[in-house]
């Protein structure tokens, strides 16, 4: 049997700076093509430059605070960065954005994402003001029968 591929793309709500749990948010918006996959993989790629995704712990709130706190200190706004245009969280943004990253893979087993039990697709927004941001999440593997 040969492989199927399926593609959704889901636009955030504008958010401000701020680590935010998103797993539900993203799993209601492929839900319905993900439950046609036995087995596969799942690429979220965030079309983005100055925010993140990536997989967190999805019980403590602190957890998320304690994320931004700590990008802030290895990227301070306080850097004298030449690429100002923006404003002064633009360059940290792109730089966090870069050390984060913009993708995850995520198997997939009987038609869900199979994340540990501990672990929460995050988005990072690195900018103080709202941003919208949108996610293409690509589906690969092998249907179930009859799908």
């Amino acid at each position: 049997m040969s492989a199927s591929w399926s593609q959704v793309t889901h636009k955030f709500p504008p958010r401000a700076k701020g680590c935010y749990l998103v797993t539900n948010e993203v799993t209601r918006a492929i839900d319905s093509e993900l439950a046609k996959y036995e087995v596969g993989m799942a690429n979220l790629f965030l079309q983005h430059t100055s925010a993140s995704i990536c997989l967190g712990e999805n019980f403590c709130d602190e957890v998320r605070d304690d994320m931004l706190m700590a990008l802030d200190t290895i990227v301070p706004e306080s850097l004298p960065y030449t690429h100002t245009d923006e404003g002064p969280d633009d360059m940290p943004g792109h730089v966090k954005s870069a050390l984060v990253g913009v993708s995850l893979d995520i198997p997939i087993r009987n038609g869900r994402l199979a994340l540990g039990t501990w672990q929460g697709i995050y988005l990072i927004e690195h900018r103080t003001y709202r941003h919208s941001r949108q996610v293409v999440v690509t589906i690969q593997g092998q249907k179930k029968a009859g799908r």
